[in-house]
């Protein structure tokens, strides 16, 4: 029974001091708090500078992309319709049957390389874009495995 009685003495004690611990235990954890929010607000303010700096080189990379695809996209192009409209000048040139049937087979085998030529040259083109589009990504994620190896 007696340490039951110490018990509530203690308890009455803590109760009668209690609001001044719990205003020093609020200010103490809105202090902490505070420390907290402002580490959470450098890291972000520290990812999102990373972040544009990875995805700038990214932005212009793929900008660059794109201007090279559609000026060869355009050169295609043209050289294709110079092609069909020389094509139709010797077909409307043509003396004879057979002549019309080497024209077209001579046309078609022409077009058909350059069908491949210029498959090789798109791929050539995607496989280089994938490699510097990617590099920044890769940097950075070596960066945080270096990073994170130190810690």
């Amino acid at each position: 029974m007696t340490k039951v009685s110490e018990r509530s003495f203690e308890t009455i004690e803590n109760l009668a001091s209690s609001p001044l611990k719990m205003a020093d235990q609020i200010g103490d954890a809105v202090e902490k708090g505070n420390k907290q929010l402002a580490e959470v607000f450098l890291k972000f303010a520290s990812s999102t500078e990373e972040s544009q700096k990875i995805l700038t080189p990214i932005f212009e990379t793929t900008k660059q992309v794109g201007y090279e695809f559609s000026r060869k996209t355009v050169a295609a192009l043209k050289a294709n319709t110079e092609a069909g409209f020389s094509h139709l000048q010797a077909l409307l040139s043509a003396t004879s049957p057979s002549q019309i049937l080497e024209l077209q087979s001579s046309f078609l085998h022409k077009r058909v390389e350059a069908s491949i030529e210029n498959a090789k040259e798109f791929g050539a083109l995607a496989t280089k874009a994938a490699a510097e589009i990617s590099k920044p990504i890769r940097d950075a994620s070596d960066k945080v495995l270096t990073d994170l190896q130190a810690r």
